[in-house]
């Protein structure tokens, strides 16, 4: 019995220690699971896929986060513009800035950058997520667009007109208007109207950011306000296209004023413009059958919104 004694606590002394090995390992495993679990986050949020869509469809082809301006890619006015000496444009806290700004004539104008000459795409999915600027005249946008000989096909993933009558817009207390409402629309030329809606989102499009974007499939345009879809138009659009984004003034917004917000707290604010292409090669995609008359794509989640011609 005196050296079973002696026995028996060596083999609890050496059960115990296999237990807190065995504890230290599962806490490592866990400590190393969670780990890779972060990392895995980290690299999904990295690999840029289109908000809503099965990323296994995409292929990214175009990414500007704003890190800076990369004057490379992008142009500050339209090919038939000469650019206003004006500043009212930057990137700052990676983020793209245009604000309304009255010139030395005292005149607001208009500021457009783009990737004309330097990226275009045909087909693909195209995604900006941005903050709405505020006030009576301004008319920020997100296009498609390109310049073939005399024709003018453009895809509007988003127009606003604050300052035009609701639901484009409300005046809030200090009589300033705000962007409501944005239009969508696919133009086989210039005013050749292939279809389009104006959409009611129901909330103040300069209060936070937003993901707006187009699907363009050879025979369809399906258009997305945060990953849902809205709006569809059925049009054959085979032109590449280049990417424009610009803070103009006028049209359905009216023309700004007084009221009229200047300076950079009052920016069209770019948070990114990404693009996608196709996995599967879209001419595969079947031709679709036109639209029946009246059929106007998904109503809005606040129940139905007309379309309208947003020029």
């Amino acid at each position: 019995m005196g050296i079973a004694r002696p026995l028996v606590l060596l083999v609890l002394l050496c059960a115990g220690s296999a237990a807190v090995v065995a504890c230290d390992d599962a806490k490592t495993q866990r400590a190393s699971h969670a780990a890779h679990a972060a990392k895995q986050r980290a690299y999904a949020r990295e690999e840029k896929v289109p908000y809503g869509q099965n990323p296994h469809d995409w292929v990214l082809t175009f990414s500007e986060e704003f890190d800076r301006l990369d004057r490379e890619l992008w142009n500050d006015h339209m090919w038939y513009e000469t650019p206003n000496p004006t500043v009212n444009y930057a990137v700052e806290d990676g983020k793209l800035k245009i604000w309304p700004q009255r010139d030395k004539h005292g005149k607001f104008f208009n500021r457009t950058l783009d990737t004309d000459g330097r990226f275009y795409q045909t087909y693909g999915y195209f995604e900006m997520e941005a903050k709405l600027p505020r006030g009576k005249g301004t008319w920020p946008a997100f296009w498609l667009f390109n310049h073939i000989g005399e024709r003018r096909p453009e895809i509007d993933v988003m127009e606003a007109y604050p300052g035009g009558v609701d639901p484009w817009g409300y005046t809030d207390k200090k009589g300033v208007a705000r962007p409501q409402a944005y239009g969508v629309t696919v133009w086989l030329d210039e005013g050749v109207k292939a279809g389009g809606l104006q959409y009611d989102t129901r909330r103040d499009l300069s209060a936070r950011f937003h993901k707006y974007a187009v699907k363009w499939e050879p025979y369809r345009q399906t258009f997305y306000f945060d990953g849902r879809k809205v709006h569809e138009v059925r049009a054959a659009m085979r032109d590449p296209k280049y990417i424009t984004l610009d803070l103009w003034f006028g049209s359905s917004s009216g023309e700004p004023d007084h009221t009229t917000p200047q300076g950079k707290s009052n920016s069209f604010e770019i948070n990114y413009v990404r693009a996608w292409q196709f996995r599967e090669p879209p001419e595969s995609l079947p031709m679709l059958p036109p639209m029946e008359h009246g059929e106007h794509g998904e109503h809005g989640e606040h129940g139905e919104h007309g379309e309208h011609d947003t020029r």
